[in-house]
């Protein structure tokens, strides 16, 4: 399976705890010492793409504040998009991708964002497929502990975006609740994880093991195998134990592959 990544993903962005420094470095090591996971390198998103998903005026305060970092956020956010579009283009194939990106998107909403995110990486790589291939219509599984207002604002009112945001109180439940979802579908073209690990047992909402996310992995894979000849991928969002985080990286990605 193809993980998307480039080592500037690395670098310190901001002060949010997403883009602290040491977050992706564990699970790169998990995945790279994989012989079954080959990395590919993106290239920053061409702004027309990132235009599909938001206004002008949101595009250039991301510019104008760079946080003083080594890397311009402004830079750092398109080479995140750059890095979705990359996982999209290889998953309208029916090759599976994980991007190992950051800066999340989620809460990136048409003209605003919030929650550590600057451009909706999960709806620039999908209406990239939209204008550029046959996928149209997707399901999202958005797994994050955080509700994706950025991916529902943006393609909610599109119509051809079905979107699941679990919620429950315990593994099984929750575990369920996907199972269900997924088996009662409208049909689609593709599926698609925003890829939030801060649901882990050990993160900030305390409720899903390693197991589990083995299990949302490998029942996105079937839906994928019976519904859309393959096609899937996955984009990181949250996450903030970073330890614990590659663990459950590379719990999905098993099932996922």
């Amino acid at each position: 399976m193809k993980i998307i990544f480039d080592k500037k993903y690395f670098i310190e962005y901001d002060h949010t705890p997403a883009g602290d420094s040491g977050r992706l470095e564990p699970a790169y090591k998990a995945l790279k010492d994989d012989p079954q996971y080959i990395f590919v390198n993106p290239k920053p998103a061409p702004l027309g793409t990132i235009e599909r998903a938001h206004s002008i005026r949101h595009i250039k305060e991301i510019k104008k504040n760079n946080h003083g970092f080594k890397i311009k956020l402004y830079d750092i956010a398109r080479l995140a998009a750059g890095g979705a579009i990359l996982c999209a283009d290889n998953a309208k194939t029916g090759n599976p991708a994980f991007g190992l990106i950051r800066p999340p998107g989620h809460h990136a909403s048409y003209d605003s964002c919030w929650g550590f995110c600057y451009f909706n990486n999960i709806a620039i790589s999908l209406l990239h497929l939209r204008d550029t291939s046959g996928c149209k219509r997707a399901f999202i599984l958005d797994f994050d502990l955080h509700v994706g207002d950025g991916n529902k604002n943006i393609l909610e009112p599109l119509k051809d975006y079905e979107i699941l945001n679990p919620h429950a109180n315990n593994e099984e439940s929750y575990l369920k609740l996907v199972k269900e979802r997924l088996e009662n579908a409208q049909d689609c073209d593709i599926i698609v994880a925003s890829a939030g690990f801060d649901q882990g047992i050990d993160d900030w909402g305390r409720l899903l093991s390693p197991n589990a996310y083995f299990r949302i992995g490998a029942m996105m894979k079937e839906f994928a195998e019976k519904r859309c000849n393959g096609r899937r991928y996955a984009l990181l969002e949250g996450g903030y134990n970073f330890k614990k985080m590659a663990v459950n990286i590379k719990s999905f990605c098993e099932g996922f592959r």
